[in-house]
């Protein structure tokens, strides 16, 4: 009975899915991009922004180019750089306090997924100020339309600049949970491979298996539609011929561009066709450890799809095809097989490690709860997993 519910629940949110606006963010590409983004935001009204970034890339610099174009458009900006790699809820609360207590009128997040998902929330909290953000957790809470967001990338994984989700932590209960609303989805964002060509070489493989991610937990999800299939398709072949190449050298400025075009067609992707049980566990390994989200769905990406088994064998076969790696007259099977394999063979390329070795014994019944409580109904998944089930997936990503 479970299980009927649980696709009932997602039939019904799939039928809603198509009376949403899934209007695209206007993007700025191509290298030195960032530069025409003061002007957009003149051109927008906008005279004070907050912008928020961590202190990593404070110090790298990268933000200067954009603080000199938006002093010559006579923009005032402020600064909030102390986002934390998995944002709480009190970086939420204090990066919302520098925007209204210096009157903004608009958000520049520029950086990975944390800045992103910081200033997702402290928009979400300056419209709906009465509301705090456990009391946001899930879907369609805030219905309000936030500040003009301009997001700019650093990393080609998250997607962030396309998705309408932002994913928080709460370090009192060590949990790691989305606040999702159409509202939260940026108008505006940046596409520039030169903020992305110092990204150290773990971050780019790490990163760029985050996006791959998305691709195939969306196209082999039952929330699909002809546009996100077409978009996860090209993510996952422009991931599969550019990824390694990017990490192997970081200043292809071609493949850095080419991922973060990836990056943002996977989170397309997802954003209207969700995610599954890989994002389930790496949420609730990322509440528990600290551990980086992008590290932790390239570790777990393969075991949950073999775990899937042949409920995914035809759509992974057409991804094989896709991006060349299979041969005349493979069964399904053996494409989807091959397809997993060479997740593994591109894990194993790039330094990412088959296992975890932090994983806690006593720890296995909340990630094992967590997980599940995240995944069912809200994820349209092409096999329900039970709790024996989740379980015997976490145990076998234990070392």
């Amino acid at each position: 009975m479970k299980k009927l519910y649980y696709r009932f629940v997602q039939n019904v949110l799939k039928i809603a899915m198509c009376f949403f606006d899934w209007s695209e963010p206007t993007l700025l590409e191509g290298s030195g991009a960032i530069l025409k983004l003061p002007s957009l935001i003149k051109e927008k009204g906008i005279s004070r922004v907050l912008v928020v970034t961590d202190k990593g890339l404070m110090s790298l610099k990268l933000l200067d180019p954009l603080f000199e174009e938006l002093k010559k458009q006579e923009i005032e900006y402020f600064i909030y750089d102390e986002v934390k790699p998995n944002p709480t809820i009190s970086n939420i609360e204090d990066c919302k306090d520098v925007y209204i207590n210096n009157k903004c009128e608009g958000i520049i997040a520029f950086g990975g997924g944390s800045p992103m998902d910081c200033a997702k929330g402290a928009a979400a909290r300056i419209v709906k100020p009465n509301k705090t953000i456990p009391q946001m957790r899930g879907y369609l809470k805030i219905n309000k339309k936030i500040p003009p967001f301009f997001a700019v990338p650093t990393t080609a994984g998250t997607g962030s600049e396309t998705t309408l989700a932002a994913v928080i932590s709460d370090p009192s209960t060590h949990e790691k949970y989305a606040i999702a609303d159409m509202s939260l989805r940026p108008k505006y964002a940046v596409l520039d491979p030169n903020l992305t060509i110092g990204l150290p070489p773990h971050i780019t493989s790490t990163t760029g298996m985050d996006a791959y991610t998305h691709a195939i937990e969306a196209y082999v999800g039952k929330s699909n539609v002809k546009l996100t299939r077409r978009y996860a398709e090209e993510a996952s072949k422009l991931i599969h011929e550019n990824l390694e190449v990017a990490y192997k050298n970081g200043k292809d400025v071609k493949a850095r561009e080419n991922m973060l075009k990836a990056s943002y067609l996977a989170g397309a992707a997802f954003t209207r066709a969700f995610v599954g049980y890989v994002h389930a566990i790496a949420h609730n390994l990322g509440g528990m450890y600290n551990t980086p989200h992008g590290l932790a769905n390239a570790v777990i990406l393969p075991y949950v799809l073999e775990w899937y088994g042949k409920s995914i064998y035809k759509p992974l076969a057409k991804l094989a095809d896709i991006i060349g790696i299979s041969k005349e007259n493979m069964s399904n099977e053996e494409k989807a097989k091959l397809f997993i394999s060479d997740i593994r063979r591109m894990n194993r390329e790039m330094q990412i490690p088959e296992k975890f070795d932090f994983i806690k014994e006593e720890d296995i019944p909340t990630i094992v709860g967590r997980a599940l409580k995240e995944g069912n109904p809200g994820y349209p998944v092409p096999k329900i997993m039970n709790k024996k089930d989740m379980e015997y997936v976490i145990r076998q990503l234990m070392k």
